[in-house]
């Protein structure tokens, strides 16, 4: 555990070198920063805290910088974090506004998260496998081919070909799909399958029960597949002016790999209403060694931030509250290590938050 003086002192170095990126000194911490002891004690304490691993020095005689463990106790440690300007606020809104359908709005997400931050940024849309069903509609394409519609709550339509061993006519159809939806309406599409599974088994007759095994597979099928989510991603040109990052090839062969980067950044998403910060060799991949990755899961999450998005309540004080639930997508940014982290994880989170809204507004608009 950091003596908490030699904490005050990690801090200021941090905050020195994400603002200048220059190795930071004693004098300067004693000049620019109230810890009310002399140079040469902030110098001792900067000597401990390279003991123990939390800062190093590049260049003998030189000021000293934050090691990854550095940067993780500080993170951790993150007791507020740095709100968005009114401006800033406004201008998210305003932006997003004017999105024409939940595509042009990710897109649009990633591109103002990465002008906020001067970062990369990553958005992925709702993932099927987490969305959960709204309505089902089947229409017939011939005697024994079906196609099967699929809506989900985050707005989502999904289409799956069933073949039939024999025809049904449209009054099945309908009487089936009536009873599909006033059953499953709100199931995540895997547990949908589950259900359309036992009320084949308990109360269908022979040829509703063979269209609910069709559909059943179609929905499982749709639930395991993994590339039902796509990546929005927006400022990579941001990092060729980002000059101690570090080699930028491994940097963008590790953007190229976009199930890695969505399991990832998924991972540290998963506390909804939370931050998620990997730092470096946190996000076990090279390419991301001289990186840090921020994320925060948006979807069917409860709304307990006012407007201002200044709250800090972790994720873990939220499912105490039993205010948990899974998100179905992430918002995200990449950066240097010596990234701004206060400002980047407000920025994620307003973005998420923004999403989270727009969702349940839709969901609302829709009756559900």
């Amino acid at each position: 555990m950091v003596h908490s003086r030699r904490m005050l002192v990690l801090r200021a170095v941090i905050e020195d070198y994400i603002r200048s990126q220059e190795p930071v000194g004693s004098s300067a911490l004693a000049h620019h920063h109230d810890l009310g002891v002399s140079s040469a004690t902030i110098r001792n304490d900067m000597a401990a805290l390279e003991d123990e691993g939390y800062l190093v020095q590049p260049h003998t005689s030189a000021g000293r910088i934050p090691t990854e463990h550095g940067y993780r106790y500080f993170v951790d440690r993150l007791s507020t974090l740095v709100p968005l300007t009114q401006a800033q606020r406004r201008g998210i809104t305003r932006f997003l506004g004017g999105s024409v359908s939940l595509q042009d709005t990710l897109q649009r997400g990633a591109r103002i998260l990465a002008d906020i931050t001067g970062q990369v940024a990553v958005i992925s849309s709702p993932s099927l496998s987490k969305s959960t069903l709204r309505h089902v509609e089947l229409v017939p394409l011939s005697d024994s081919r079906l196609l099967a519609v699929v809506i989900t709550d985050t707005g989502g339509v999904a289409q799956h070909t069933l073949t039939m061993p024999e025809p049904c006519t449209q009054s099945d159809l309908d009487d089936f799909c009536s009873l599909i939806n006033a059953d499953c309406t709100g199931l995540r599409l895997f547990t949908a399958a589950q259900r359309i599974r036992t009320l084949a088994l308990d109360t269908l007759s022979s040829p509703r029960r063979r269209l609910a095994g069709a559909l059943a597979d179609a929905l499982t099928s749709m639930a395991d597949d993994e590339q039902t989510s796509d990546l929005y991603m927006a400022g990579t040109s941001q990092l060729a002016h980002q000059r101690t990052i570090g080699d930028l090839a491994p940097l963008f062969d590790a953007l190229e790999e976009q199930v890695v980067l969505m399991r990832l950044m998924s991972t540290l998403g998963e506390d909804q209403g939370g931050v998620g910060v990997a730092i470096g060799s946190e996000t076990h991949n090279p390419g991301l060694i001289h990186a840090s990755v921020v994320s925060s899961g948006y979807g069917r999450s409860p709304e307990t931030a006012d407007e201002t998005g200044t709250d800090t309540e972790t994720g873990s004080e939220r499912q105490a509250k039993g205010e948990h639930a899974d998100p179905v997508a992430f918002v995200g940014s990449i950066g240097p290590t010596h990234m701004d982290y206060g400002a980047t994880m407000t920025a994620v989170r307003t973005v998420a938050r923004y999403l989270t809204g727009l969702l349940a507004q839709d969901e609302d608009d829709d009756g559900h």
